[in-house]
């Protein structure tokens, strides 16, 4: 599993390679990632090595090839909001302190071929907070994202997930569901009262709600608990 910074660096060569074709440079790395120094950059290249996510390639200038992405994340994958990007994106919403509102929460564009999709609520991915709300706007996401079965969009809180490409403050496209196989992540209903972000594992008789972020433990629940309410198939983020 990576680090916040890993994938933060992760996705920031990413998206460079694919917007120009070339990698950043470490002293656009350290700036994109507000680090003091290259020699950051170069444990977190080097971390994200050994983890089989990128390559040097010898004898080549700025030469990062992107192996492969965190789970979950496709070839449309953003990169997470680095300290440039913040300085001219528009503030997300969200709860705390550093949560602030600049615009309708209903906001989020128009795309060619989308479909609308509504959201109905926050969901945490962390503790589980109360039950999914009602529908508070419509999201407009791409027509192959929801090809099959009724779909809702919910607003993400919290970090757990955060190893799986899911971030505080993300969007995600959720297909109904009442069922779901191990190893999917899920839209999970706890004791009819609260609902969470997780990936579902089952262990004979019991499900778990697994974290993709180290710093949050594993729940266990008995399978009468726990009811799927849908499972994840994409991800929007803003800037």
């Amino acid at each position: 599993m990576l680090t916040r910074k890993q994938y933060e660096l992760l996705m920031f060569i990413h998206e460079r390679i694919r917007e120009t074709g070339i990698p950043p440079s470490f002293d656009e790395m350290k700036e994109a990632l507000d680090l003091k120094s290259k020699s950051g950059i170069h444990r977190l290249i080097t971390a994200l090595e050994e983890r089989g996510f990128l390559r040097r390639m010898e004898k080549r200038a700025r030469a990062l090839e992107v192996l492969k992405l965190p789970d979950n994340m496709a070839e449309t994958a953003r990169p997470a909001t680095t300290r440039s990007q913040a300085q001219r994106a528009p503030v997300r919403h969200g709860r705390g302190p550093d949560a602030r509102t600049t615009q309708p929460r209903r906001s989020y564009g128009d795309s060619d071929n989308a479909v609308n999709v509504p959201l109905v609520g926050r969901i945490a991915a962390g503790t589980p907070i109360e039950a999914l709300q009602n529908r508070i706007g419509d999201v407009p996401v791409p027509g192959g994202m929801v090809a099959r079965g009724n779909h809702y969009a919910l607003e993400v809180t919290g970090d757990s997930m955060i190893n799986a490409g899911i971030l505080d403050g993300d969007t995600v496209i959720i297909q109904e569901s009442d069922s779901a196989s191990t190893g999917e992540i899920v839209v999970a209903l706890v004791d009819n009262e609260e609902a969470t972000l997780k990936r579902l594992r089952r262990r004979g008789d019991s499900i778990a709600l697994e974290a993709a972020n180290p710093a949050y433990e594993t729940r266990l629940y008995g399978a009468d608990r726990v009811k799927v309410q849908g499972k994840l198939v994409g991800l929007i983020r803003r800037y």
